[in-house]
C-alpha cells in the first residue's frame, strides 16, 4: 500500500521526510504508524503528535492504502 509522509520541525529530513512535499513510502498491510516511522528512519520517542488524514492517532494505529501521515516532534513546551 502507498503512504504519503510528511515531517515537521526537528524531523524534517530532506528526501525522506519533508514539510514541502510529502514522500511517498510503501508498506504491506497491514503495518502501523510505528511500522511507517521504521521506514523512515524516524525513533518512535522524537515523535510528539502523529497525524493519518488529519487526526491524531496512536503509533500503533493500522495505515490504509492512501493515508496522508504527519509527524510531529515536541517543540516549545508541549
Amino acid at each position: 500500500m502507498k503512504i504519503d509522509l510528511k515531517c515537521f520541525a526537528t524531523l524534517v529530513e530532506p528526501g525522506t521526510c519533508d514539510f514541502r512535499d510529502s514522500t511517498a513510502y510503501t508498506l504491506a498491510d497491514g503495518q502501523t504508524v510505528a511500522d511507517l516511522a521504521r521506514a523512515a528512519g524516524i525513533a518512535k520517542e522524537d515523535i510528539k503528535i502523529a497525524f493519518v488524514n488529519s487526526r491524531v492517532v496512536a503509533l500503533d494505529s493500522v495505515l490504509s492504502d492512501g493515508d496522508r501521515v504527519g509527524f510531529a516532534p515536541a517543540v516549545g513546551g508541549m
